[in-house]
């Protein structure tokens, strides 16, 4: 251009954003509402959790437990998150399932660890996730009565109560403790159980602890040594599986399958083909 000549008007101009396209949000972003939401949710069942707590109704089976908490929690982080970002997704265990419009979508279980809850056990959470086209960017697992939160954001690592997590530096299966989860019907648990005997003489021990996003936070902070479990929802593993991936897991089904409702799989490198071995032996884990 010649010098004092003014700048084309009718050319694009490339360094320009393209207003017709929203903007992608950062991880950290997602990740600063997750955590004050859950935090907030976290709160109120913590106030729910001071007076008497009954099952409302079941689900899947009789054992598979509802209560008005569940229900107070979701409506509360669903609100809050409409509030922050209404063009957003929201899927939550207790039934929302609105696709939004922006791109982004939030994963919610509301009160993982609904029957430890109920008995007054500190094993439960707050598990909210934020995801694009598939692709978990943010989570949270927050646990007030354990005083224990686990965060995550893609990319960029993942801490328990700040710290960073990189899981466990055990080499042998022989040696390591497996978290493990079952299912409400009968006719699952009766397949669980016919893999676990097969897993337990086989590691140091299992332990069976109620909430999944937190076996998955416990596997992340090497608090176990891996952990799997068969009949997983998105709003189970969401959150939980994306800190135990920063934290360096691998995280997956069996045969190179991603994780899904058929078996979660979440070891360090160094343990996971032994116990993915173990799992797809005959009865494989991800059948009843």
């Amino acid at each position: 251009m010649p010098a004092g000549s003014a700048p084309d008007s009718s050319a694009p101009d490339s360094s320009a954003p393209d207003s017709g396209a929203p903007e992608r949000p950062r991880p950290q972003e997602l990740l600063e509402l997750a955590l004050s939401v859950a935090q907030e949710a976290g709160d109120l069942l913590l106030r729910g959790r001071a007076g008497a707590v009954a099952a409302e109704s079941t689900k899947s089976s009789p054992t598979d437990v509802v209560t008005a908490l569940d229900r107070a929690s979701e409506e509360l982080v669903g609100r809050r998150l409409r509030e922050a970002r209404p063009a957003d997704g929201l899927l939550g265990e207790e039934g929302a399932d609105d696709p939004g419009t922006s791109g982004v979508r939030w994963i919610v279980d509301p009160l993982d660890g609904t029957v430890n809850y109920l008995y007054n056990l500190p094993n439960w959470a707050v598990s909210i996730a934020a995801e694009i086209n598939g692709t978990v960017l943010a989570g949270v697992v927050h646990a007030p009565a354990m005083g224990v939160t686990y965060t995550a954001a893609l990319g960029e690592g993942s801490a328990r109560n700040g710290v960073t997590l990189s899981g466990s530096t055990v080499g042998d299966l022989a040696h390591a403790l497996v978290a493990t989860g079952f299912g409400y019907t009968v006719e699952r648990r009766t397949g669980q159980v016919a893999v676990l005997t097969r897993v337990l003489p086989r590691v140091r021990d299992i332990r069976r602890m109620g909430a999944a996003a937190l076996d998955l936070g416990a596997a992340a902070a090497g608090l176990v040594d891996a952990y799997y479990e068969r009949g997983l929802h998105p709003w189970d593993h969401a959150a939980g599986a994306l800190v135990a991936t920063e934290a360096g897991l691998r995280v997956g089904g069996l045969h190179g399958r991603p994780v899904s409702n058929d078996l979660t799989i979440a070891a360090p490198p160094q343990l996971f083909d032994q116990l993915h071995d173990l799992l797809a032996a005959d009865p494989p884990a991800d059948r009843d």
